[in-house]
């Protein structure tokens, strides 16, 4: 039986819808463990949207099976919560990274990282930060992240959601 090949490429705008899929379908699986019900029924419709300015950029990338988007993940030099806190202006940040669900633990995400890490070097990034979610730390530090402390990220005023700071040279 032949094996289907992943590759990586660059997202666009016209993979928004597809994105949003993968985002809520795995991030809604993904987290369950981690998180308090409570915690995902606010966080889940606030995580769980493509970010059109990212798709757009460049630096954002989408692995690929056949047709189908099976992991997402890319970098840019504005953190996600608008302030950048670690480090000089080198310093770029890792945004809206998942597997599906259903395909991790096949070399997805690392593939993914490899491209980020690629990328990021190609431009005069120096380092990685990345907030992580609590389910995500383990893949983080695979990859050579060290955990740098645990942060409550606000989603919306009133909405906070556990994270973990994580942060690599490259």
């Amino acid at each position: 039986m032949p094996t289907s090949q992943i590759t990586i490429r660059t997202t666009t705008i016209a993979d928004l819808g597809a994105v949003d899929g993968l985002l809520v379908r795995s991030f809604a699986v993904q987290l369950k463990p981690d998180y308090p019900a409570s915690a995902l029924v606010l966080a889940l419709p606030l995580i769980s949207k493509a970010r059109p300015g990212l798709l757009a950029s460049g630096t954002y990338f989408a692995a690929v099976e056949g047709e189908k988007v099976i992991g997402v993940g890319g970098w840019s030099w504005a953190a996600p919560t608008g302030v950048s806190s670690l480090g000089p202006i080198d310093v770029a940040h890792v945004r809206h990274f998942v597997t599906d669900h259903r395909c991790t633990r096949r070399g997805v995400g690392r593939m993914l990282m490899s491209r980020i890490i690629e990328t990021a070097q190609d431009r005069g990034v120096a380092a990685l930060d990345c907030l992580s979610t609590r389910t995500a730390v383990p893949f983080y530090k695979a990859c050579g992240f060290e955990e740098v402390g645990q942060i409550d990220v606000q989603l919306r005023p009133g909405i906070v959601f556990p994270s973990v700071r994580m942060f690599r040279p490259i």
